[in-house]
């Protein structure tokens, strides 16, 4: 849909205040990434122009989308002395004619919501919903397909009240209608901040053509609290639990499921209920059990869980991770681990069985240390590996062994355990019969 002839400027300068936070508002995640970062994503598939206007922690904001996109422009507002949605838009310079105007905390937009911001020819194109009840927002009326004015709710008549048309709060200008009346804008308001709306008002009066853009809700919702935040979040989540169903991902209760933007599959995949998979974590031919935790990890004709954790730089390739297995940047290639073990900093090969209770022991309090396990290595049930440690080929170790050489040879046992002690009636001399 890549239509490079329409510049794209994305206000993301403001507080935010009602999302009772210290962090920006663009900067609040949704499935994973920060909610600039998807309104850019969308927008880059329409324009090789996007500028993104910031003022409100202006460093971090910069710092954030830079770790994303390397093809993006950045200005800084002057809120203190020009506020407001048109003081925004007074130092953009774009390269094309058509210019869209869109708002940092939409995050729910997408390339095809847009188009039809590419497809009307007018001077100005106004987004606009119809609502059921429109009470709190400002009414557009509009009389010859032709947007007429804009009435704030507190100002209307009765007859204004009835109309249920009312401003979604995204534009596209001609560059020409913009340098025309962005120095004609004046803040002689209650709230003493540039308005965007006064540019129609102005246009208008000089007989340009403001045409209306019916858009949806759902696509266009603003994000002004921590409620809206979870709202948008679930819209996001159907839209990437489908688009995986539809390439063949199976789901059980998908409403349980949360799968961030980053994530992807391949292959033959099962995901049942409850579990999250998050960061650069890709899944082929693989399941994933009830209650399990996947981050930025690799799965590969593998199945963890139920309840198993892969923590960051995980790697399965044809391994069986059970309930209550934990791993952290980890490879295993070829292994069961079926209950119960935390394996972190860890190299295990094709063949090896962990037993139940099994643990590297990589972290001594100042550094953490790799241990490395070979092929056909039998652990057996609550061993500890302290790191760092190297098990060769065909090893076996007996259950309840503690190792901490560093490199068993092939073809060992390993055991050590204290000899088993037994003393007679000693439940009765502590408790006292009964």
């Amino acid at each position: 849909m890549n239509n490079n002839s329409i510049s794209i400027v994305i206000l993301a300068a403001g507080k935010g205040s009602r999302m009772k936070s210290n962090k920006a508002k663009v900067l609040h995640e949704i499935s994973g990434k920060p909610m600039l970062y998807h309104i850019i994503k969308e927008s880059k598939k329409l324009s090789d122009d996007i500028t993104v206007v910031v003022a409100h922690q202006k460093e971090a904001v910069i710092k954030s989308m830079q770790a994303y996109f390397h093809d993006i422009n950045f200005i800084e507002q002057d809120a203190q002395n020009y506020p407001g949605t048109g003081g925004a838009v007074m130092d953009i310079a774009p390269k094309y004619e058509k210019v869209l105007v869109l708002n940092g905390d939409m995050p729910l937009i997408t390339a095809e919501a847009l188009k039809g911001f590419l497809e009307i020819h007018a001077d100005i194109i106004m987004s606009i919903f119809d609502l059921e009840d429109p009470s709190g927002y400002g009414r557009v009326v509009i009389r010859n397909q032709e947007v007429e004015y804009i009435v704030e709710q507190k100002d209307a008549s009765e007859a204004e009240l009835n109309v249920t048309t009312v401003n979604a709060g995204i534009y596209a200008f001609s560059r020409s209608i913009l340098d025309r009346y962005i120095p004609d804008l004046e803040n002689d308001n209650a709230q003493q901040e540039y308005y965007l709306t006064d540019i129609i008002a102005m246009a208008k009066e000089e007989e340009a053509s403001i045409v209306p853009l019916l858009v949806d809700e759902e696509h266009f919702k603003g994000v002004n609290s921590k409620k809206d935040l979870a709202q948008a979040e679930v819209i996001m989540q159907q839209r990437i639990k489908n688009r995986w169903m539809e390439a063949g991902v199976t789901m059980q209760l998908p409403e349980t499921i949360y799968i961030e933007e980053s994530v992807v599959f391949e292959g033959e995949c099962k995901i049942e209920n409850n579990c999250r998979i998050t960061g650069e974590s890709r899944i082929t031919d693989s399941h994933i059990k009830a209650g399990s935790v996947v981050e930025d990890s690799i799965m590969q004709n593998s199945d963890c869980g139920p309840m198993a954790h892969l923590r960051p730089a995980s790697e399965i390739i044809d391994t069986h991770i059970g309930n209550f297995v934990e791993t952290k940047k980890a490879k295993l290639n070829g292994v069961k681990a079926g209950h119960l073990s935390y394996i972190g900093d860890a190299e295990v090969d094709t063949g090896t069985n962990i037993g139940a209770g099994t643990i590297t022991c990589n972290y001594d309090g100042k550094n953490k240390f790799k241990t490395t396990i070979g092929k056909d290595v039998f652990i057996g049930s609550d061993t500890q590996l302290v790191a760092p440690v190297t098990i060769e080929d065909n090893v076996m170790i007996a259950a309840g062994t503690t190792v901490t050489s560093g490199t068993i040879k092939s073809g060992n046992l390993v055991l050590s355990r204290t000899k088993m002690r037994l003393v007679k009636d000693f439940y009765y001399k502590f408790f006292g019969k009964k």
